[in-house]
């Protein structure tokens, strides 16, 4: 490997080394005044609740969100002090200021501005990382990924669109703005995805007729989807309005 000398002085390589300490020391004292961010706090103590299932789950949301920015704080400076420190040793063992790929000897205008590097420009990893799409994309091409049946006209089983409808009839944090089509939303009935497609049945009257085991004893059960079946002009001699119908008093 080339002598260190033909890359940086002396007088260079001191500078280099105080200033590497100074990093060292502000974050040896940083990450000891603020006692890792507070992360050896425990949640229910920084929300002051006497249990971390709160009455209100956007609080709790918040918290959440706090303590996961606390965390990637900390590992960037405890990251950062390991490559400074990492950097001190290289000094001493006389290997910084070469280029880990190559050999080269770095400028020493590149380890003024970045003094932990270990590459030269020319061999700095990746620099255009960000530019890449993340590698699930090519699995996940659908919102639902691969358990997604729309697209298939000859499929019409349990997928994973329908598992999530089940969940999302139970209730999400979304509102009417955020519907699939806002244009038609006129309340939170109408927000899920497919709203009006019908889940476990084909035609819209099966899902307020009963029977028992037998199939015998038809009953109508005069829900939301009966009164809008009623109201759309279809209705057999059996589905009749009841005589005390009471529109705000279905569910």
């Amino acid at each position: 490997m080339a002598n260190q000398t033909q890359s940086i002085s002396p007088q260079q390589l001191q500078y280099l080394k105080s200033k590497l300490q100074e990093e060292q020391q502000w974050l040896q004292t940083k990450l000891e005044d603020n006692d890792h961010f507070g992360l050896d706090e425990s949640l229910r103590f920084q929300t002051g609740e006497l249990s971390t299932n709160d009455n209100h789950p956007a609080d709790l949301g918040t918290e959440m969100f706090e303590r996961s920015k606390d965390i990637a704080l900390n590992e960037n400076r405890e990251r950062h002090l390991t490559d400074v420190n990492e950097a001190l040793q290289r000094i001493e063992n006389g290997r910084y200021g070469f280029c880990d790929t190559c050999g080269v000897p770095i400028s020493y205008e590149r380890l003024e501005a970045i003094p932990t590097t270990l590459y030269c420009i020319e061999h700095v990893p990746d620099p255009h990382a960000s530019e890449r799409r993340p590698v699930e994309e090519k699995l996940l091409a659908r919102p639902f990924g691969r358990s997604s049946l729309d697209e298939k006209n000859d499929q019409t089983e349990f997928d994973g669109e329908d598992a999530w409808q089940i969940v999302e009839s139970w209730g999400t944090s979304n509102s009417p703005a955020m519907a699939e089509n806002p244009n038609v939303s006129r309340d939170y009935d109408d927000i899920e995805i497919e709203a009006d497609e019908h889940v476990g049945y084909v035609e819209s009257f099966e899902s307020f007729l009963a029977t028992d085991m037998y199939g015998q004893h038809v009953t109508v059960v005069r829900n939301k989807a009966y009164r809008d079946y009623m109201h759309s002009g279809e209705g057999e001699s059996l589905l009749e309005e009841d005589p005390l119908y009471d529109e705000n008093s279905y569910s």
